[in-house]
């Protein structure tokens, strides 16, 4: 199993980055994928969510009408649009896989002790 996130940068405030987060290894389909972030000092945080059978998805309010989650299930990969970036943005973002997708389709913020399969992280920063 393996996921492998991409696309994090530096970029200046009001910038845009898209992530993307490669899967291979298991059922692509059956699995809620989501992205979680984390700045130095501060613990993990979900940000956004997608399923894998109907494509939910969740925001935390902090990203809301700036980041768009999608997946291309033939690609088993998955994109998060972040626009308007600020510098609360900048960490370093994780995808994650958890089996189902009762928790997305149910509006609940992704929980990091539910997922199963991570990927290694990519560095987003927000600086002038």
């Amino acid at each position: 199993v393996q996921l492998q996130a991409s696309g994090g940068g530096l970029v200046q405030p009001g910038g845009s980055l898209r992530l993307s987060c490669a899967a291979s290894g298991f059922t692509f389909d059956d699995y809620t994928i989501s992205w979680f972030r984390q700045a130095p000092g501060k613990e993990r945080e979900g940000v956004s969510s997608i399923s894998g059978s109907d494509g939910s998805t969740y925001y935390v309010d902090s990203v809301k009408g700036r980041f768009t989650i999608s997946r291309d299930n033939a690609k088993n990969t998955v994109y998060l649009q972040m626009n308007s970036l600020k510098p609360e943005d900048a960490a370093v973002y994780y995808c994650a896989a958890e089996e189902g997708d009762f928790y997305v389709r149910a509006g609940f913020k992704p929980n990091s002790a539910r997922y199963d399969y991570w990927g290694q992280g990519t560095l987003v920063t927000v600086s002038s």
